[in-house]
Protein backbone atom coordinates (compact mmCIF):
# COMPACT_ATOMS: atom_id res chain seq x y z
CA UNK A 1 0.00 0.00 0.00
CA UNK A 2 1.43 3.68 -1.29
CA UNK A 3 2.19 6.13 1.20
CA UNK A 4 -0.72 8.48 1.41
CA UNK A 5 -0.85 11.70 3.03
CA UNK A 6 3.00 12.56 3.94
CA UNK A 7 1.82 16.07 5.35
CA UNK A 8 -1.54 16.95 6.31
CA UNK A 9 -0.50 20.92 7.41
CA UNK A 10 -2.08 22.82 5.12
CA UNK A 11 -1.39 26.81 5.31
CA UNK A 12 -4.40 28.50 6.43
CA UNK A 13 -5.00 32.37 4.86
CA UNK A 14 -4.24 33.64 7.26
CA UNK A 15 -0.64 32.26 7.52
CA UNK A 16 -0.40 32.89 3.48
CA UNK A 17 -0.85 36.17 4.00
CA UNK A 18 1.15 36.91 6.59
CA UNK A 19 4.30 35.21 5.24
CA UNK A 20 3.61 36.93 1.84
CA UNK A 21 3.90 40.10 4.51
CA UNK A 22 6.65 39.19 5.64
CA UNK A 23 8.80 38.51 2.53
CA UNK A 24 7.80 41.95 1.44
CA UNK A 25 9.38 43.65 4.78
CA UNK A 26 11.97 41.76 4.16
CA UNK A 27 12.49 42.85 0.61
CA UNK A 28 11.61 46.66 1.28
CA UNK A 29 13.56 46.51 4.31
CA UNK A 30 16.89 45.04 2.07
CA UNK A 31 15.87 46.89 -1.62
CA UNK A 32 17.91 50.23 -0.95
CA UNK A 33 21.35 48.17 0.17
CA UNK A 34 20.53 45.69 -2.74
CA UNK A 35 22.90 45.25 -5.36
CA UNK A 36 23.15 43.45 -9.35
CA UNK A 37 26.16 42.54 -10.48
CA UNK A 38 26.74 42.18 -14.56
CA UNK A 39 28.18 38.67 -14.85
CA UNK A 40 31.89 40.38 -16.25
CA UNK A 41 31.60 41.94 -12.51
CA UNK A 42 30.67 38.88 -10.82
CA UNK A 43 34.00 37.73 -12.07
CA UNK A 44 35.96 40.60 -11.40
CA UNK A 45 34.79 40.87 -7.80
CA UNK A 46 34.76 36.90 -7.13
CA UNK A 47 34.42 35.12 -3.98
CA UNK A 48 36.74 35.93 -1.51
CA UNK A 49 37.27 31.99 -0.88
CA UNK A 50 37.99 30.59 2.80
CA UNK A 51 41.44 31.23 3.18
CA UNK A 52 41.01 34.95 2.39
CA UNK A 53 38.24 35.16 4.60
CA UNK A 54 40.79 33.79 7.18
CA UNK A 55 43.18 36.50 6.20
CA UNK A 56 40.29 39.31 6.72
CA UNK A 57 39.68 37.73 10.02
CA UNK A 58 43.09 38.17 11.09
CA UNK A 59 43.63 41.56 10.50
CA UNK A 60 40.43 42.27 12.13
CA UNK A 61 41.40 40.70 15.42
CA UNK A 62 45.60 42.27 15.07
CA UNK A 63 43.04 45.55 14.71
CA UNK A 64 41.10 44.93 17.36
CA UNK A 65 43.94 43.62 20.06
CA UNK A 66 46.92 45.84 18.45
CA UNK A 67 45.80 49.09 16.74
CA UNK A 68 49.07 50.55 16.61
CA UNK A 69 50.37 47.90 13.78
CA UNK A 70 47.29 48.41 11.51
CA UNK A 71 48.05 50.65 8.33
CA UNK A 72 47.46 54.14 8.63
CA UNK A 73 46.16 54.04 4.82
CA UNK A 74 42.84 51.95 5.65
CA UNK A 75 39.53 53.61 6.64
CA UNK A 76 39.17 50.96 9.98
CA UNK A 77 35.80 52.54 10.55
CA UNK A 78 34.62 52.07 7.22
CA UNK A 79 36.64 48.15 7.49
CA UNK A 80 35.02 47.22 10.34
CA UNK A 81 31.16 48.35 8.80
CA UNK A 82 31.78 46.02 5.52
CA UNK A 83 32.93 43.32 8.24
CA UNK A 84 29.69 43.73 10.52
CA UNK A 85 27.45 43.86 7.12
CA UNK A 86 29.37 40.72 5.65
CA UNK A 87 28.53 38.91 9.31
CA UNK A 88 24.60 40.11 9.45
CA UNK A 89 24.22 39.17 5.52
CA UNK A 90 25.71 35.80 5.93
CA UNK A 91 23.88 34.87 9.24
CA UNK A 92 20.86 35.97 7.13
CA UNK A 93 21.19 33.94 4.16
CA UNK A 94 22.10 31.11 6.16
CA UNK A 95 18.82 31.45 7.86
CA UNK A 96 16.92 32.13 4.18
CA UNK A 97 18.47 29.16 2.81
CA UNK A 98 17.36 27.00 5.90
CA UNK A 99 13.57 28.36 5.68
CA UNK A 100 14.18 27.43 1.83
CA UNK A 101 15.24 24.25 2.34
CA UNK A 102 12.24 23.05 4.61
CA UNK A 103 10.56 24.75 1.97
CA UNK A 104 11.29 22.49 -0.60
CA UNK A 105 11.00 19.36 1.78
CA UNK A 106 7.34 20.30 2.43
CA UNK A 107 6.45 20.70 -1.38
CA UNK A 108 8.23 17.61 -2.30
CA UNK A 109 5.86 15.79 0.60
CA UNK A 110 2.73 17.91 -1.26
CA UNK A 111 4.11 17.15 -4.66
CA UNK A 112 3.82 13.41 -3.81
CA UNK A 113 0.48 13.30 -1.94
CA UNK A 114 -0.80 15.61 -5.35
CA UNK A 115 0.35 12.65 -7.59
CA UNK A 116 -0.78 10.25 -6.16
CA UNK A 117 -4.07 11.14 -5.36
CA UNK A 118 -3.89 11.92 -9.78
CA UNK A 119 -2.64 8.44 -10.41
CA UNK A 120 -5.80 7.10 -8.01
CA UNK A 121 -8.00 9.18 -9.39
CA UNK A 122 -6.50 8.33 -13.29
CA UNK A 123 -7.21 4.48 -12.48
CA UNK A 124 -10.93 4.98 -10.87
CA UNK A 125 -11.66 6.84 -14.51
CA UNK A 126 -10.07 4.20 -16.43
CA UNK A 127 -12.42 2.09 -14.18
CA UNK A 128 -15.67 4.15 -14.81
CA UNK A 129 -14.50 3.79 -18.84
CA UNK A 130 -15.00 0.12 -18.66
CA UNK A 131 -18.56 0.59 -16.82
CA UNK A 132 -19.55 2.99 -19.88
CA UNK A 133 -20.08 6.17 -17.59
CA UNK A 134 -20.34 9.39 -19.67
CA UNK A 135 -17.32 11.87 -19.80
CA UNK A 136 -15.01 9.61 -18.48
CA UNK A 137 -14.02 8.15 -21.68
CA UNK A 138 -12.78 11.48 -22.52
CA UNK A 139 -11.06 11.79 -19.49
CA UNK A 140 -8.87 8.96 -19.57
CA UNK A 141 -7.54 9.60 -22.90
CA UNK A 142 -6.88 13.15 -22.43
CA UNK A 143 -5.01 11.69 -18.92
CA UNK A 144 -3.34 8.46 -20.70
CA UNK A 145 -1.22 10.95 -23.37
CA UNK A 146 0.96 11.43 -19.59
CA UNK A 147 2.17 7.88 -19.14
CA UNK A 148 4.35 5.70 -21.58
CA UNK A 149 2.46 3.23 -23.71
CA UNK A 150 5.05 0.77 -24.01
CA UNK A 151 5.64 0.22 -20.30
CA UNK A 152 8.97 1.01 -18.12
CA UNK A 153 11.92 1.24 -19.97
CA UNK A 154 14.99 -0.88 -18.35
CA UNK A 155 17.75 1.09 -19.18
CA UNK A 156 20.17 -1.90 -18.19
CA UNK A 157 18.96 -3.72 -21.55
CA UNK A 158 20.77 -3.07 -24.02
CA UNK A 159 20.04 -3.98 -27.73
CA UNK A 160 22.79 -6.95 -27.36
CA UNK A 161 20.67 -8.13 -24.30
CA UNK A 162 17.44 -7.75 -25.15
CA UNK A 163 15.73 -10.61 -28.24
CA UNK A 164 15.16 -9.48 -31.56
CA UNK A 165 11.17 -8.46 -32.24
CA UNK A 166 10.36 -11.46 -34.54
Amino acid sequence: MPLENLNGLHYTAAEKTAVGTSLTAIETALAAKLKNLSPEERSKFGSVQEQNKLIINRVKDFRNSQPALSSPDIDWVEFQNDVDSRDFIQSTIARLESIAQSLNNNKIMHDYDCYQAALTDYDYSKYKTGTKVAGFEKKVNELSQFFNRTGTTNKAETPETTSPAV
